[in-house]
This record gives structure tokens, C-alpha cells and sequence, in this order.
């Protein structure tokens, strides 16, 4: 999938954690009066989720990397093709593309672009960049693209093997011609958001014209794209600049005095890394952070820092914990030790298992209650046409029933824990990200819930860098956050298709999946009959448990009363930030 636009980031995020909302200068907040007019100038500092890193740079990501706060910082540093406003429709007054014309049949896209815009070294973003884009984008896709590819978004949007051709019409338009039709919406948002312009002059150091050629220049991309430092991110187009970047300290950010955008007001933005919840609570209340988390545990103290506002936010996505089906998979660089893929791939047991999550009860100890007991991958909150209002709950908590149920398919209980005549054991280990109270008490729970049904698991916290990291590495189960959205249109693509692509890193597979994911992607002659395929598909995932449903917890902000513009100008549809409109008043 793909950065702002899709499942992103492995949604990979805790939602307990995410400020989306609120920002403030270096002063003393409680000192400082407000003004309705915007002022130039001052310090911000947003704290990152507990145990979160930047660690990778280059627009475009692999699967281990896919998180969302690698894509806030690409996307200060480069534009996306096009923007999209908090109601998902598409903001062209602010994006490279001033126009996409897609074809009646859905087989051909024409993209202009504006011509106002520019790289930091003056030479305008041209067609020429996204060609490149697109090139890299296809060998990176491939399979024997060189490590540390993959591309995460192989797979999502028909990109790129349902890709004909591309083709520069002109210094500021390109067309897109695909193998086959496809729903217009679909495409638009899942595919044509993967052709992100990127500076060829900065990034093609071998040239793209053959295979040998393509190998050497991924290899040496894969390989800056962990080094913030590399001359080649000099040449941006985003609002902002890398100024400085420190691992498990902070990243500094400055304006980009060359954007076409809506320049920065601020001086300076800092993302910082906290050790702890605890720690990034401490630097609130110190003032030494404006735009900040308030740590679940902590819900009860939301109005005892002076000088800070609280909000809730509900950014587009879900939470989930996956379970390992991968075994004997040779698309998988690594299967579920043990053989429990071959246990997980049992809808039976997936079935159990979501009876074992008692979901109001994590919604009330985790998440004071404000978060969203899931019944599918789209919810009701915030509200967009993409819920199915139709959706049940197929597996409420019910821990006996699902004990039950393994009893009729011929597991039977042993010292508390359930085996077949095979001598398998219902006995798991869950890794689950660690820096987040909310997140133990949501696996404290479940493992719980499970015991009640004889399945026995070993909690294991790990930070969520190394979490992101396991899904292609020996695991058996994971909660490490959920899936962001981030502005796509939310078909599973990319996350319930093919094993080993993109996103489905459970191994998870199924024909009739497959068949209604396709249905989504086709044309059709009514915005209605489009709606209904998706609303269609977001049932069988409810049905079939790809994925096992966990509460998606709500983001709380504490954000300094100076600070202006982060709560306007945050967007739940995309899950994105906006700093360049963030001020501080004197």
C-alpha cells in the first residue's frame, strides 16, 4: 500500500498514541496570549508515540518501514500528486495535479499537472519526475527486485501490473492507461496516489533504461533511504526541510524557503522521541512539548496541564491482531514457526479466537470508553460513504461458545489447554507493541478472554519499530497498532489479496476474498452499484476474519494554548499533519 494514501502504515500505529491535533511554542504557553491573526516565527515541538523512530527517508517504502510517521515526514519533505480535503474529495487549489480526466470505460487516466511548482534547486516538477517515479516504482515491485525491497504498494491500485503504459504527453501532463477497466474512484485514490513526482536529477544515479542498471540504482536507493543525511534529499518540493535528524532523539525540520505551496509560519518544528508515556507526559507539563499525546492511562489528568487544550481525535483506519497463517507459503520469506500457520488458517479457530476479545470490556479499561468496538475494517467514526451502516457484530464475545466450537472440530482440553489428536496445542506467543498502557491492557485482556477457551498465550512487548519489523520474521501472533487509511479508497487490495503482497503479511487467502476485492476495482455505471461492491466486500471480511477485531482507540492531544492551526487543519480522512498552517501566537 502506499503512504498518504492507503492502509498505511501498516496503519502501524498506536491509536492511543496519535497527536493529530494541537502544537505550541518553546515558551511557556501559560504565559502567552492568543491572537486570531497568524504570526511568523517560534518553535515547535510535537512528541512522537512512545518508542517510535524515523527510519526511512525515500518516498517511497518496503514493508518493514511502512509506518505513518515515516509518511509525516515524507511528506513534509515531497508532494503527493494530489491532496485530499477531511470529506475525501480531492483538493486541487493545493496540489501538483490541476486536473485528472479519466476515460467512460475507466481505461485510460490523463493527469495535468500545475506548472507552479518547483524543486528547491528551481527546475520545475515536470512529467519527467513521475515517469521516473514510475519506473522505480515497477522495479521495486518486482520479484527479484534487490533488498531491501519489496514495494509495499505492489498490489494496491492495479499498480503496477495492471499498468499498460505511461506516458508523458507533455512537460506537465502524463497519461496512465491500464490493462483493463477499472473503477474510476478506486483507481484515482489507490493508484494513482503511488506516482508521488520524485527529482529525477537528485535520484536517478544509474539511469532506469535497463534491467542491470534498474538493480543498482534500487540497491543504492534501499540504501540512502535510511541515511537522512545523503546529499540527494537537498531537492524537494515540500513544505519543509530535514535540518537534522537523530535516532531515538529527535528530527528537526525548517521551511522550504523555495515552496509553492502555503509557506510555514514557523521557524523550526521539531518531531521528538519519547522514551515512555510517562516521559512524554512529563515534558507537557514542563512545557518542554506542545503538541503532545495524553496517554490513556493517564485520561483522568486531561485537564490538570495548565496552558494546554485536550481533544479526541478519530483519524480514518482500525485495530486489529493478526495471526500468523503462513506455512509452507514460499512467498512468505518467513512462515509460522512450529506449524501453527496451518492452525490459524481454520476460519473456525479465527472464529474463536474473535469470541475470546471482549471488546466493550478492552474499550472500557483501555480507552475510557471512547473507543470503537469494530465489527469490520471501515466504522462509523468518522463518519464517511464508506461505512456499510449494514454491518453486525458476527462475533460478539462469547468465550464458551468458542470453546465450544474448537470442541466440535476435535480439540479437547489438558491442564487447561486445548490439543488435538495430532498433539497440537493451542499455545501461542503475542508480540505487542510495547511504550503504551492501553495497548497491555488490551492484551492483558484477551490473553484473558482466551484462557477461558483453552488457548494459553505468552505476552511479549516489543518496541514498535522491532514489532513492524517482525511481520516478515518468525511470529505467531501480533498487535502492533492497526491499519491507517490514510485517504484511500478502503478496498483490501493490498491487505487481504495475495500472500507476501503488500500488506498481507498473515498469509492469509481466499478465492471468494480475491473475487469481491476484484469486484470493488470494476466500473460501474452508478456511484450507488460502486458503493454496494464495497459495502459487499466489508461483510465477508466481518465474516472471514482476515484479521481478528480489537477496539480502535481514539487519539487524545494536549496541545498548548499558543499554538494555532494543528486541530483546524488535521485530517482524519487522510491521517495526516499539516504544519505549514501552524503558528504560534506571542
Amino acid at each position: 500500500m502506499k503512504r498518504n494514501k492507503i492502509a498505511l502504515a501498516s496503519g502501524l500505529l498506536l491509536a492511543s498514541s496519535l497527536a493529530l491535533a494541537g502544537c505550541g511554542s518553546s515558551t511557556n504557553p501559560s504565559t502567552t496570549t492568543s491572537s486570531s491573526t497568524p504570526q511568523s516565527g517560534g518553535t515547535i515541538v510535537m512528541a512522537l508515540p512512545a518508542n517510535s523512530n524515523i527510519t526511512w527517508y525515500f518516498p517511497l517504502m518496503n514493508g518493514l518501514q511502512d509506518s505513518l510517521y515515516n509518511a509525516w515526514v515524507q511528506n513534509m519533505m515531497y508532494k503527493p500528486l494530489f491532496s485530499l480535503n477531511s470529506n475525501g474529495s480531492i483538493n486541487y487549489s493545493r496540489s501538483i495535479a490541476s486536473a485528472i480526466t479519466p476515460n467512460a470505460a475507466g481505461t485510460q487516466y490523463t493527469v495535468t499537472m500545475n506548472p507552479k511548482f518547483q524543486w528547491s534547486n528551481g527546475t520545475p516538477v515536470t512529467s519527467a519526475d513521475v515517469l521516473f517515479t514510475w519506473h522505480i516504482i515497477q522495479g521495486a515491485s518486482a520479484a527479484n527486485a534487490p533488498a531491501p525491497w519489496p514495494y509495499v504498494g505492489a498490489g494496491t491500485g492495479d499498480i503496477p501490473t495492471g499498468v499498460q503504459s505511461v506516458v508523458a504527453d507533455g512537460p506537465h501532463q502524463f497519461t496512465i492507461t491500464l490493462k483493463q477497466p477499472a473503477n474510476q474512484e478506486w483507481f484515482i485514490y489507490n493508484g494513482l496516489g503511488d506516482f508521488i513526482p520524485l527529482p529525477k536529477a537528485a535520484f536517478d544515479k544509474y539511469g532506469t533504461s535497463t534491467a542491470s542498471d534498474m538493480k543498482q540504482e534500487l540497491t543504492w536507493l534501499g540504501q540512502i533511504a535510511t541515511q537522512p543525511t545523503n546529499a540527494a534529499y537537498s531537492v524537494i518540493d515540500g513544505p519543509f526541510k530535514l535540518v537534522s535528524a537523530t535516532a531515538s532523539q529527535q528530527w528537526v525540520f525548517a521551511p522550504n524557503p523555495k515552496y509553492d505551496g502555503h509557506k510555514p509560519y514557523l521557524s523550526k518544528l521539531v518531531l521528538q522521541y519519547e522514551t515512555s508515556d510517562t516521559a512524554e507526559f512529563a515534558a507537557l507539563k514542563t512545557g518542554a512539548v506542545q503538541v503532545g499525546y495524553l496517554p490513556t492511562s493517564l485520561y483522568k489528568e486531561r485537564n490538570s496541564v495548565a496552558g494546554y487544550k485536550f481533544v479526541i481525535n478519530y483519524p480514518l483506519g482500525y485495530d486489529d491482531t493478526i495471526v500468523n497463517m503462513n506455512n509452507g507459503n514460499s512467498q512468505a520469506s518467513q512462515n509460522a514457526p512450529h506449524g501453527v500457520g496451518n492452525i490459524f488458517k481454520n476460519l473456525y479457530v479465527r472464529q474463536a479466537l474473535q469470541m475470546g476479545i471482549n471488546q466493550p470490556a478492552i474499550n472500557k479499561a483501555a480507552y475510557q470508553g471512547n473507543g470503537i468496538v469494530e465489527n469490520g475494517i471501515v466504522l462509523p467514526t468518522p463518519r464517511t460513504i464508506f461505512y456499510n451502516p449494514n454491518l453486525k457484530m458476527d462475533y460478539p464475545y462469547n468465550p464458551a461458545q468458542g470453546k465450544a466450537l474448537l470442541e466440535q472440530h476435535g480439540w479437547h482440553e489438558v491442564n487447561g489447554v486445548m490439543q488435538n489428536s495430532s498433539g497440537q496445542k493451542m499455545a501461542f506467543t503475542l508480540d505487542y507493541s510495547s511504550g503504551s498502557n492501553s495497548t497491555v491492557q488490551e492484551v492483558t485482556l484477551m490473553k484473558e478472554g482466551w484462557a477461558q477457551e483453552g488457548i494459553q498465550v505468552t505476552l511479549v512487548p516489543e518496541p514498535f519499530s522491532t514489532i513492524v519489523a517482525l511481520t516478515n520474521n518468525q511470529w505467531e501472533m501480533e498487535d502492533y497498532g492497526g491499519i491507517a487509511w490514510g485517504g484511500s479508497y478502503p478496498t483490501g487490495g493490498g491487505l487481504f489479496g495475495q500472500p507476501g503482497v503488500g500488506l498481507d503479511s498473515q498469509g492469509y487467502s481466499s478465492p471468494e476474498m480475491t473475487h469481491l476485492i476484484q469486484l470493488t476495482h470494476t466500473p460501474y455505471k452508478t456511484a450507488a452499484e460502486s458503493l454496494q461492491a464495497l459495502y459487499n466486500f466489508q461483510s465477508y471480511v466481518s465474516k472471514d476474519l482476515p484479521i481478528l477485531f480489537v477496539p480502535y482507540g481514539p487519539g487524545y492531544g494536549l496541545n498548548a494554548d499558543n499554538v494555532h492551526g494543528v486541530v483546524k487543519y488535521a485530517n482524519s480522512f487522510t491521517q495526516g499533519i499539516a504544519p505549514q498552517y501552524w503558528w504560534v501566537s506571542k
